[in-house]
């Protein structure tokens, strides 16, 4: 008799699953969060106020992702629809120290934080006197240390009712297995608390997918995958020096190592939106020496989310759809519409990269390597799909 294939486990990530996932841009006050989002967006919240908290609401936009997959099918179908996949940015308030006792616009704040599923925080490592700092001087080592001291503060407490809850549950005492479950998740909120009263953000720790389950539910700030970006003058962007760099390098490493961390100069963002034309600004950028570092930031993030796309294509309309990797078919088509996966059939796939080596179609099915697979097949990032599902249920 063959041994039993082995099942492979499939790892939970932390944070909510799904696809329409949100990310924020956090900070301490007057670090270039608002100009970042107007650049970003393109879009105007009106020139952001020079004192702190002028962004309260956070503001929310949805900025187009770059991907040349896209752009060549677009150019290849020509179609009349073109839908290019896009990521939700919010723009939050800045935090200040004491943001978890309420102090600022405090638990406004940290409310905001929580409601995202990811944060791009916003390192200020530029001497601006015009620009007044909340702290009085520009020290980066400190300002991430209070960001991270705050969102663990406010992640304790969280931690902690959680924990009450879980005790006053668990003392009836018993030996049922929903008993059992209890006092597993009450183990591994004790976990959770020893970690951050040890200084350590939750997605720093090493869980098992049956932990991720019980710490998903409390939507712990610390948990969220973070981008940190260093704001740098122009001139240190170009010249990619800053004298802070090396102690920031150095906390991220020791902090939150394995973060990505992407240099930025805001000011420079802001001043290429005000070019009239996209050309006049990539002409600025050449005569700079630089690139601009927006397209990238778009696309980290949607790697730290575990984002990938697949496509719908044809002359009516080119398409790019958001997914978390390794979403299974059916799921995929749910994403086109809810029914699709309810109504799942099959899935006709091939991969970009194979389209784009042989050209047409035609090629493709002439050598063999258009495949059909059922409720099993794990969508690849850049798969082109046709979608066969059934005639929905009145």
């Amino acid at each position: 008799m063959p041994p039993k294939k082995a099942v492979k486990e499939e790892k939970l990530l932390l944070g909510r699953p799904g696809n329409n996932l949100k990310s924020g841009i956090v900070g301490l006050a007057n670090v270039g969060k608002s100009t970042l989002f107007q650049a970003i967006t393109k879009c105007s919240l009106g020139n952001p106020a020079n004192f702190p908290f002028a962004t309260i609401d956070p503001e929310e936009s949805r900025v187009i992702v770059p991907d040349e997959r896209y752009d060549w099918l677009c150019e290849k179908y020509n179609p009349k629809s073109r839908v290019p996949a896009h990521l939700t940015i919010y723009d939050i308030a800045g935090l200040t120290r004491g943001a978890s006792k309420g102090e600022g616009l405090g638990n406004a704040f940290l409310s905001h934080i929580r409601a995202v599923d990811a944060i791009f925080q916003v390192v200020r490592c530029f001497d601006d006197a015009e620009i007044i700092h909340i702290e009085g001087d520009v020290n980066p080592v400190r300002d991430l240390q209070i960001i991270s001291e705050e969102l663990r503060i406010k992640d304790i407490e969280f931690t902690e009712k959680a924990l009450e809850a879980s005790k006053k549950l668990t003392r009836r005492g018993g030996q049922s297995l929903e008993m059992k479950k209890l006092l597993e998740e009450e183990r591994c909120i004790e976990k959770v608390l020893a970690l951050l009263q040890s200084g350590v953000d939750v997605r720093k720790g090493d869980w098992t997918s049956k932990e991720i389950e019980f710490i998903n539910p409390l939507f712990l700030l610390s948990a969220k995958p973070v981008v940190y970006l260093i704001n740098l003058s122009e001139k240190d962007y170009i010249r990619k020096k800053n004298k802070h760099l090396a102690k920031v390098m150095e906390w991220i490493k020791e902090h939150a190592a394995g973060d990505p961390i992407m240099p930025i100069s805001i000011c420079l963002e802001e001043r290429l939106t005000r070019f009239d034309t996209e050309a006049e600004a990539n002409e600025e950028l050449k005569k700079l020496g630089v690139e601009s570092a927006l397209p990238k930031l778009v696309t980290t993030m949607r790697k730290v989310l575990n984002l990938g796309s697949f496509f719908t294509t044809g002359t009516d309309e080119v398409r790019q759809w958001t997914i978390r990797n390794g979403t299974k078919a059916p799921q995929a088509a749910g994403v086109i519409h809810g029914d699709f996966e309810k109504t799942f059939i099959q899935a006709i796939v091939y991969n970009f990269d194979v389209l784009k080596e042989l050209g047409e179609e035609s090629e493709i099915k002439a050598k063999g390597k258009i495949m059909t697979k059922g409720k099993d097949y794990e969508v690849r990032d850049g798969d082109i799909l046709l979608i066969k599902a059934g005639a929905a249920k009145g």
